[in-house]
């Protein structure tokens, strides 16, 4: 059996890809990250990887500056290694004899901080684009109502649902069950979950699908500038343009201070479940998380309830 590093990588990509459904996205993080190291030891077969190099390449990513003299965050300096770590559980599962993966520990990373909106900022948020349409009636600007009507579906989704963009962005309209207010999505990993509308994104979307004039079978769609939609032309949107539309409208609403995103939409939801009572185990299965321990990031809600909780019921005798 060969014991080529840089074949026994590629067999290793290939494996996430067919066996373990990762998504190309995280096949090609992994492949760079183990090409970094790949390049850092200079190993050319899997027994010159050593625990020794192995700590001389964390402390070259603990050191490392980019060309503008940023280094990196510690947890892109534990995806390094945690792609390194599993790219030898790998190994080991096939018998090659190699570092034991459990001799490396991931480093303690800083506290992920989150960022959430209140309830009035959500509202402004949700309401933008319909205002911003009023505004262009007004002044006699050329809008695009389509657009409009995208927009607002597009917003009351990703807060109704708590999704993910790139999961948005794969939606087919046939996906999507309007009666019952719910929606298949295929998450990471290939894990299928339900997630479920509110009325209000029933509504909106009920009325952004009855205005569309194309056959396109993605549910959210680019608008041609010249408002004329051809047959073969590929309309599905780009996590980028929700990315470019969610931080325009947050714009519009007058949010100060936050970095707005889809992703802010996903925690305003989770925010906004615990708020009102979900218990974590519930939200961890709505949201599509594979451990709980990534549910706990929205601790800063239960901290702030247990802290009321603590003043109204103790020290009262």
């Amino acid at each position: 059996m060969t014991g080529d590093l840089k074949t026994l990588k590629n067999d290793y990509l290939e494996y996430l890809e067919i066996e373990r459904n990762r998504s190309r996205r995280t096949v090609e993080n992994y492949g760079r990250y183990l090409d970094r190291f790949i390049q850092f030891s200079k190993a050319s077969t899997i027994d010159q990887v050593t625990e020794d190099g192995i700590r001389q390449y964390r402390l070259y990513l603990n050191r490392f500056h980019d060309d503008a003299g940023a280094p990196l965050k510690h947890v892109t300096q534990n995806y390094h290694i945690i792609a390194l770590r599993n790219f030898l559980k790998y190994l080991a599962k096939r018998g090659i004899q190699a570092v034991a993966p459990e001799r490396i520990e991931l480093g303690r990373q800083e506290e992920r901080q989150v960022t959430f909106l209140e309830r009035g900022e959500l509202d402004r948020l949700l309401d933008a684009p319909a205002l911003l349409r009023s505004e262009e009636l007004r002044t006699g600007k050329k809008g695009n109502e389509l657009g409009t009507l995208r927009d607002r579906a597009m917003l009351a989704t990703l807060f109704s649902t708590g999704m993910r963009v790139s999961e948005l962005c794969s939606l087919d309209r046939d996906m999507v069950n309007g009666r019952q207010g719910e929606i298949s999505v295929r998450g990471k990993g290939g894990k299928v979950r339900v997630v479920f509308l509110s009325e209000r994104a029933k509504d909106d979307l009920s009325q952004y699908l009855t205005k569309r004039p194309d056959v396109d079978e993605a549910l959210f769609i680019r608008i041609p500038k010249s408002g004329t939609f051809g047959k073969d032309d590929d309309l599905r949107l780009t996590p980028r343009t929700v990315q470019r539309l969610v931080k325009k409208y947050a714009t519009q609403a007058g949010i100060i201070g936050k970095k707005v995103s889809p992703h802010t939409l996903r925690h305003s939801y989770a925010t906004d479940l615990l708020r009102n009572g979900a218990d974590i185990r519930s939200v961890q299965a709505m949201l599509g998380h594979s451990s709980v321990t990534t549910t706990q990031i929205y601790t800063h809600v239960t901290d702030t309830q247990l802290r009321e909780i603590h003043r109204k019921f103790h020290g009262k005798k």
